[in-house]
């Protein structure tokens, strides 16, 4: 059989095994096994496992995964989120659509202590969605707020889907943190515009809070929720400073970002054996899921580079088809956008990471700007209906005045608005590669 038919066979299996609905990392470890086996016998079929389990355990830099996830549920167990909306509830109250932009710098804040969208959709369903409906925010415009703002833990740093990327595609972590720092603040910017335009022009979408309930609250009270609100960014600062200055490296930055949030939930009298207890054992169980997730995808990454199938879906493309470079690069993000509507982030990136990745560097694009537009494509498909992943995390965290309808037309505009940003970074890659290439030098 001709490696390309041997290729396409692999593809073709392992999607039709994900619809037994097993696990994904068991799904694309097995067919890559079992593929090394047929193709070269039991010695490299056990060969090809084990260098890849090799190569997990010797990535210094993936230490970084389980201290940002462990700092991240610090926080949001401990309630730490709380005073941060209380602070914009009381600083933006007076702004058209205030509170709604105090929820996207709200889940700026999270992604930039977290790296999961998950985080950000927990907090804003259970402490700013119910907030935003008894002020008489349109339910439609919060639930996309939500959605939307979440939707940046996965773009701005620490960003895990970016960890991923950057062990698959043999990247530095550190320069694709970077270089989703401006793209993703870009994004939450165009959003906060969006929201205020909106709510300038209907007040009734997003009306300003009382002027006598804000009064009421005395100026000392304010500036105590400033302080309080203001201790998750000093947190992020304390980790984020040492390593841009070149003081220390990514893991020790995540192990000062780690003690910090634990000394800052001890000072505040939350950090309980249950806080601990549910920190400890989501950061194992995540991170764990995420080193099977990675080691299976270097195993069919492995194999496919062993088939050579790059070279053959680049000659499909460009000789074939006769596509220019661009027209490849948009029809790689439109297939991101179609598998978004079934799979999440970490499942895309999985499957055709050891397709794309070399390809993107066969049409002389720069991996680490492909990496933030793939993340950036990410967040629109997890969006997209009819099955995007943060739609039914939505309806499952709302109440039930939210119906399913309202969830999907809330985040049309805000699909239009990511669709912008992505547009803008294509357009000029010097917004993302500006940071990190400015630090690197």
């Amino acid at each position: 059989m001709h490696y390309d038919m041997i290729a396409l066979l692999m593809f073709g299996s392992m999607l039709v095994m994900l619809m037994t609905g097993q696990r994904m990392f068991g799904i694309i470890g097995f067919v890559a096994v079992v593929a090394a086996l047929l193709l070269w016998g039991d010695k490299g079929g056990y060969d090809l496992a084990f260098a890849q389990s090799i190569k997990v355990i010797g990535w210094f830099p993936l230490l970084t995964l389980p201290m940002f996830i462990f700092m991240g549920y610090v926080l949001s167990e401990s309630r730490l989120a709380d005073d941060l909306y209380r602070m914009f509830h009381v600083w933006f109250g007076r702004v058209p659509g205030g509170l709604a932009i105090g929820t996207i710098l709200l889940m700026v804040l999270i992604s930039a202590m977290n790296g999961l969208s998950v985080a950000g959709m927990a907090i804003g369903a259970t402490i700013a969605l119910p907030e935003l409906l008894k002020r008489k925010y349109d339910k439609r415009m919060v639930t996309g707020v939500i959605q939307a703002g979440s939707s940046l833990g996965i773009l701005v740093p620490p960003s895990v889907v970016l960890v991923l990327y950057a062990l698959i595609a043999r990247q530095s972590v550190s320069d694709l943190w970077l270089a989703g720092i401006v793209p993703g603040l870009l994004m939450a910017t165009l959003f906060i515009i969006y929201i205020w335009i909106r709510c300038k022009l209907n007040p009734s979408l997003g009306p300003p809070l009382d002027e006598a309930e804000l009064a009421a609250v005395p100026k000392s009270e304010k500036y105590r929720l400033l302080l309080a609100g203001l201790l998750p960014f000093g947190i992020f600062l304390v980790m984020m400073v040492p390593f841009v200055a070149g003081y220390t490296r990514l893991v020790e930055s995540s192990v000062i970002g780690a003690v910090a949030s634990v000394l800052v939930a001890i000072a505040k009298g939350r950090m309980t054996r249950q806080v601990l207890e549910v920190a400890t054992r989501q950061t194992l169980a995540i991170s764990c899921m995420f080193l099977w997730i990675i080691l299976a995808a270097l195993a069919f990454g492995a194999v496919f580079d062993g088939l050579r199938a790059v070279d053959a879906i680049k000659g499909l493309f460009l000789d074939n088809l006769g596509l220019g470079r661009w027209e490849v690069l948009i029809l790689m993000q439109l297939s991101f956008i179609l598998m978004g509507t079934f799979l999440d982030d970490t499942a895309m990136l999985v499957i055709v990471a050891p397709l794309y990745v070399p390809l993107v560097k066969m049409l002389e694009f720069d991996l680490v700007w492909y990496g933030v537009l793939y993340t950036m494509t990410c967040q629109i498909a997890y969006m997209t209906p009819p099955f995007g992943y943060n739609l039914f995390l939505m309806r499952a965290m709302a109440p039930p005045e939210v119906t399913l309808v309202d969830i999907y037309r809330s985040i049309i505009p805000f699909v239009a608005v990511m669709i912008v940003a992505l547009a803008i970074v294509m357009v000029f890659p010097q917004l993302a590669l500006w940071l990190p290439n400015t630090l690197r030098h």
